[in-house]
């Protein structure tokens, strides 16, 4: 009798011991990863449009005012500058 009881505690423990974990393993054909750089310099937010062009020079795509309040959108090599107005509101690297 004492020997059963054992036998159920036994398997019972170990019921809920089986776990697995998966572990990601990066292939020989897989591109190696870049290393990262010093953080892109941004437009800060609440500058005015004359200051952005001077800061960073001419954008290569201006689109013009959207909506109410008139969103407008520079675009610039390395990211994005989004005004209100004429001033920024957010700038997001690409």
């Amino acid at each position: 009798m004492y020997s059963k009881k054992l036998l159920v505690l036994t398997l019972l423990s170990l019921s809920g011991v089986a776990m697995a974990e998966d572990v990601a393993v990066p292939s020989a054909d897989a591109a190696p990863v870049q290393p990262q750089t010093a953080p892109l310099k941004l437009p800060a937010r609440g500058s005015n449009m004359n200051s952005v062009e001077a800061s960073f020079g001419a954008p290569l795509q201006r689109e013009e005012a959207v909506g109410k309040p008139p969103i407008t959108r520079w675009e610039y090599s390395g990211f994005i500058v989004y005004f209100e107005y004429d001033h920024v509101i957010h700038s997001v690297v690409k």
